[in-house]
């Protein structure tokens, strides 16, 4: 599958997070959300992005922008992932990979895909070719022209 449209309803989803805590999309309209899928945590580049996002979570919080990680990884994994590299953001497991294939970030290996969704829940922005090391600074830029 290829990955979502820009302009098209996010899809919903209903996943835990690194405390076992579930979250659903629709629980956040009205706020700018940013998802971003990932292969695994603690390998070299999902390390990068990581960091790079927590090193611009502030800007993040400043704008309202709502972070979820999302890979296969289990909820203690990710626990684990938070703590080595004191990530201040969401990461929730898709270990059944049904978002990861509805957002079109399935293959061999979860692919490497950004969504920045609006308050009213549409797609404003796909980065379906995302760089670990500019990331973060790119959809800072993207958020600040959609406020």
């Amino acid at each position: 599958m290829n990955h979502l449209k820009e302009g098209t309803k996010a899809p919903d989803f209903s996943l835990l997070d690194q405390n076992g805590t579930n979250h659903n999309l629709s629980s956040y309209l009205g706020k700018i959300v940013l998802i971003y899928f990932y292969p695994k945590d603690d390998t070299p580049g999902c390390t990068k992005e990581a960091c790079g996002i927590r090193d611009s979570y502030d800007e993040f919080e400043k704008l309202d922008v709502v972070v979820f990680g999302i890979s296969p990884d289990s909820p203690e994994s990710h626990a684990e992932f938070i703590q080595k590299y004191n990530l201040p953001f969401i990461l929730l497991s898709d270990h059944r990979k049904e978002m990861i294939a509805e957002y079109g970030a399935d293959g061999i290996m979860t692919k490497r895909i950004s969504y920045l969704i609006g308050k009213d829940g549409y797609i404003l922005k796909t980065y379906p070719k995302v760089d670990p090391t500019s990331h973060a600074e790119e959809i800072l830029n993207d958020v600040k022209t959609y406020l």
